[in-house]
């Protein structure tokens, strides 16, 4: 498994609980994109319409050697391949007040499969945040610490 993008904000603004695999329906100028890690993650999210999911607000900027691309075809929405019971799953875990479904990761599964973690998370608010940036710096003082005296 090679990632091609990591989504970092996703778990400074979300407790995330419950991660999925989804294939991504793409086009072969978005795959060659992909694979020069030139994708933005950051600002998209899920949407389920119709039993479906599609991962929206992606921005895949054109390939370099290829023909040029309209600012639409770089942000249109990507149907996500899931099967009928995850999306049953997912669609009743974000029917519940402050959850949303976010990208994670974006990485290459295999030699040929482009593939995208997400996840289901509820939103932090900001002392969760503060909390959380709290405990990973008491956790980084704590592993130098381990360090510096052999322990």
């Amino acid at each position: 498994m090679v990632v091609l993008q990591n989504n970092k904000k996703a778990f400074q603004n979300y407790n995330v609980e419950d991660k999925y695999e989804a294939g991504i329906e793409l086009e072969g100028w978005e795959v060659k994109s992909i694979e020069n890690h030139q994708v933005d993650i950051a600002n998209s999210f899920i949407k389920i319409r119709n039993n479906e999911a599609f991962w929206v607000n992606a921005r895949i900027p054109a390939w370099k050697l290829g023909e040029e691309k309209s600012k639409e075809e770089e942000n249109r929405e990507r149907r996500l391949l899931l099967n009928r019971n995850e999306i049953k799953k997912i669609t009743q875990k974000q029917e519940r007040v402050g959850y949303s479904i976010v990208p994670l990761k974006i990485y290459r599964a295999g030699s040929n499969y482009i593939k995208l973690e997400i996840g289901i998370g509820k939103g932090k608010k900001k002392f969760d945040k503060r909390q959380s940036l709290k405990e990973k710096d008491q956790k980084r003082r704590i592993d130098m610490d381990r360090k510096r005296y052999n322990f």
